[in-house]
């Protein structure tokens, strides 16, 4: 391709609506145009991007036995309805674009896709002898962000590939996951990354367990935690770990305390001379179950830890069924101003206990009548503790569990590990922490889907058994981001040459030299006979744009028939790390067939 015949627009200065150094690079080397807040235009030399990556897609997906497939961008409600995801996704989460049709059915447009393939599955298998079979598609996605952001990373429209894998039994299930595991390992080995599979929530997706694949990058918006040995890495909302040792408690007798203006654990602490590990802290949560339902949960942890909501959220779902419902819908942290909603009368904010009076809540029917309590790990040995007194500007001290507060009966964690943490597995690994840019997503989806939707099989004793499934997510468009985010310099990208637009692109310094031109356009047509795909800048710019030109949009080598023509040798820059080597015209085209992209 000429660069005199192609649609490049390059800017000088960095857009005023990009925030990270990967979308600034896409609107100035001219791969993409927002049309509005999260929706991009794809221009030529991004789709060629795109089309490497789906390249390398396709061919790992088809070499590990997958099908490719096509299913619709537009969902009915009712296959959602059937699986109890329809409300959170239109009302909980709030990421589907929902509508209706002129006959006043709703519909969605498809963020995911496993209701859709499940009604195939329960359509068209029918026996074992049909398993195990693993479908995939590659096709736009679209999700109503909150707030559209960071260019592809966090768009509403976006490229996806989604796979499904169809199993007799959880053991063939988990072969199946495996096997997509490896899978996906390729495919960001094929396109020159650097990433880290980890431990990740399942979030509404669901199923037994997850991983995510990382590309590691400092703007990344997920945080990993992992130790040095390799052996332990998960996404900081599932990571694990052991909280610091507790100091002893210095209070021996149970009793009330004044503790004035002590709202938090800082001031607590400071004016007890006592340690955040000796402290209970009870923070009180809203939840918005499926049914509507609205119920107080009480957390109680140590007063040096955090509470992982993300971990919160998913054991308030496990009970969800003792309140008649699947699932939670919404969590927030209650406080003073939304208290309103659901307290018969204030609380006592920074002073409350694990025994918080029932009378605190109205009576509504859409209120549960009785807090939930749960009691982190970190407080469980906890011995002549200090918690609030539910009483302002008092605490206990010296209190116990099974005497001044009723005893635990069950924990839970809910902590957030943090780095510094040691690990579960060997305590003296101790946690690191890095920024990931989430790529890929692998559920155990097991029979959630399968069994409300009546996707069943027949095994080979004649049983009825319902499928079991595995549910496996690439982001195609954000990959590609993530590549330039992982691998830039201050002149712009540097593409891995496995998925760059072009593998070489000829920079003429002077297009009134004859010499120059007539090298140029022999070397442009030796290549592109050769299969190696190449750019010819024809523009007539000066040698410093187009080589900043070069630079910014990230081709892996740039070659210069200028000065060296005296010597019949062309220049070839390296764009990863600007190394430059002089080589023969007649030895260029053996130069690229000798490279291993």
């Amino acid at each position: 391709m000429r660069c005199s015949q192609m649609l490049l627009v390059t800017l000088r200065e960095d857009p005023a609506e990009a925030e990270i150094i990967s979308h600034k690079l896409l609107l100035r080397a001219g791969y993409i145009r927002r049309v509005s807040p999260g929706i991009y235009v794809y221009l030529p030399l991004l789709w060629r991007v795109l089309g490497k990556i789906m390249h390398i897609v396709r061919t790992v997906m088809d070499e590990a036995g997958a099908q490719e497939c096509l299913l619709p961008q537009l969902q009915p409600a009712s296959l959602w309805q059937e699986s109890g995801r329809w409300d959170t996704y239109t009302q909980g989460e709030g990421i589907m674009f929902a509508l209706k049709d002129r006959q006043e059915r709703e519909l969605g447009l498809g963020p995911t896709h496993e209701e859709v393939i499940t009604d195939v599955a329960r359509n068209l298998l029918r026996s074992y002898r049909q398993l195990p079979i693993n479908l995939y598609q590659i096709q736009t996605k679209f999700r109503d962000e909150i707030r559209p952001r960071f260019g592809l990373m966090r768009g509403r429209e976006f490229i996806m590939k989604d796979a499904y894998s169809f199993d007799m039994s959880e053991a063939d299930m988990k072969a199946s996951y495996d096997g997509m595991y490896r899978a996906y390992c390729q495919i960001f080995e094929r396109c020159g990354l650097d990433y880290r599979p980890v431990q990740a929530d399942s979030g509404a997706i669901g199923g037994a367990g997850s991983q995510e694949f990382m590309i590691l990058a400092q703007a990344g918006e997920d945080e990993v935690l992992y130790t040095p040995d390799g052996t332990y890495a998960a996404n900081v909302e599932k990571a694990v770990s052991l909280p610091p040792d507790t100091v002893p408690s210095s209070f021996t007798k149970a009793e009330q305390k004044l503790t004035q203006n002590t709202p938090t654990i800082a001031a607590l602490c400071d004016g007890l001379n006592c340690s955040p590990t000796q402290v209970v802290k009870n923070l009180l949560y809203q939840a918005i179950l499926d049914t509507g339902l609205m119920i107080l949960v009480l957390v109680s942890i140590r007063g040096d830890q955090e509470v992982n909501e993300v971990k919160l959220s998913n054991e308030i779902s496990r009970l969800a069924s003792d309140f008649g419902a699947q699932q939670v819908l919404k969590l927030t942290i209650a406080n003073q101003e939304n208290q309103k909603q659901w307290a018969s009368r204030d609380l006592t904010w920074g002073y409350i206990a694990p025994n918080l009076p029932e009378d605190y809540l109205k009576s509504d029917p859409q209120i549960h009548p009785k807090f939930v309590h749960l009691c982190d790990e970190t407080v469980v040995k906890l011995a002549n503790f200090i918690t609030g007194a539910n009483e302002i500007d008092h605490h206990w001290v010296g209190a116990n569990w099974g005497q001044e507060f009723p005893a635990i009966k069950t924990s839970v964690d809910v902590r957030k590990a943090r780095p510094g943490d040691r690990a579960l597995h060997d305590s003296q690994q101790i946690l690191h922490s890095a920024r990931g840019i989430e790529v890929g997503h692998i559920f155990q989806l097991g029979t959630k889907y399968s069994q409300k939707m009546g996707a069943t099989f027949t095994n080979e004793q004649g049983q009825e058994l319902p499928l079991v499934m595995g549910c496996y997510g690439l982001g195609v468009s954000r990959l590609a981001q993530a590549a330039i985010e992982q691998s830039h310099d201050e002149y712009g990208i540097i593409w891995p040459p496995t998925i760059a637009p072009y593998l070489a692109i000829i920079s003429v310094p002077n297009m009134q030299d004859a010499q120059q031109v007539k090298v140029a356009e022999s070397l442009y047509q030796e290549l592109q006979k050769a299969g190696i795909e190449v750019l010819l800048d024809d523009r007539p710019e000066r040698a410093g744009v187009k080589f900043k030109d070069a630079d910014l949009l990230g081709i892996p080598y740039r070659i210069v028939p200028g000065r060296s023509l005296a010597q019949n040798k062309v220049e070839i820059v390296t764009r990863n790390g600007r190394v430059s080597q002089e080589v023969l015209v007649s030895e260029v085209a053996d130069f690229f067939r000798t490279l291993n992209p």
